[in-house]
């Protein structure tokens, strides 16, 4: 297949701050010896401050954060099962992690992401994101990310839907903005019937965020056809367990 280098969006809404970027994937496989040929996709190698390491997966299975056991591995065999077949059964993991300073692009993005794209061509077979909570088989996450002119900020991301506990209300919120240095997004207590407003609504507040916008605690928001105003509250933390990450959060108007 040809090869598609990946973009740095520039950030039209970045203001600089003390906001931290967060990075960390797996890569499952059986891997060439060599460098991976990043420069095809436009990348010079790792961003300074993110690493790799190489483990063998019998030794990795030990820790206790490895991602395909527990709750979580659970979930990917259900969702993903082809791809947490390929992951489980591979010899190697690439441990792709590291924190940076909030940046005015995401070269630090695209440098990564061209990496990741190398080593599946060097014998990567599934790509692990625990901030999105998402796994992939080597085709599915070449479909997905190797897309000319970059794929959607969307596809970077995790939007879920849960239920409150009162009923009919539902509770719209992300994973994986961190990878953009910004909090997630949490709109609660929306009806049924604006689920697919709010989702919406959560999409372009992904964007404006990746694209470098920041909330303030108390900040109005006005969206078109809502009967009144949302107000952004800060919380959580990198422990918060809903988000691992901070979060704003919007109750929808009444």
């Amino acid at each position: 297949m040809s090869k598609i280098p990946f973009p740095a969006w520039q950030r039209p809404h970045w203001q600089p701050s003390n906001e931290e970027v967060l990075l960390q994937f797996y890569v499952f496989g059986k891997f060439q010896p060599g460098r991976a040929p990043s420069l095809d996709y436009g990348s010079e190698g790792l961003p300074e401050g993110v690493e790799l390491t190489s483990h063998h997966h019998s030794a990795l299975r030990q820790w206790e954060g490895y991602p395909l056991k527990g709750g979580l591995g659970r979930m990917f065999k259900d969702d993903a099962p082809e791809a947490y077949r390929k992951a489980l059964d591979a010899p190697e993991v690439l441990v792709i992690r590291g924190r940076l300073p909030d940046s005015a692009d995401t070269g630090y993005l695209r440098d990564t992401l061209g990496v990741l794209a190398a080593l599946l061509d060097v014998g990567g077979v599934a790509i692990l994101d625990p901030q999105s909570l998402s796994l992939h088989d080597a085709d599915e996450w070449r479909r997905r990310f190797v897309v000319r002119e970059g794929a959607p900020i969307r596809n970077h991301l995790l939007i879920l839907r849960d239920a409150e506990e009162q009923k009919g209300r539902y509770w719209i919120h992300t994973r994986g903005l961190r990878k953009f240095g910004r909090p997630d997004i949490s709109l609660r207590d929306v009806p049924e019937a604006d689920s697919d407003r709010a989702g919406l609504l959560c999409e372009r507040l992904v964007e404006l965020e990746a694209l470098g916008a920041h909330f303030s605690d108390g900040q109005e928001l006005d969206a078109d056809g809502l009967p009144g105003t949302l107000v952004a509250r800060l919380g959580g933390g990198y422990e918060d367990p809903q988000f691992n990450n901070t979060y704003v959060e919007f109750r929808w108007p009444e």
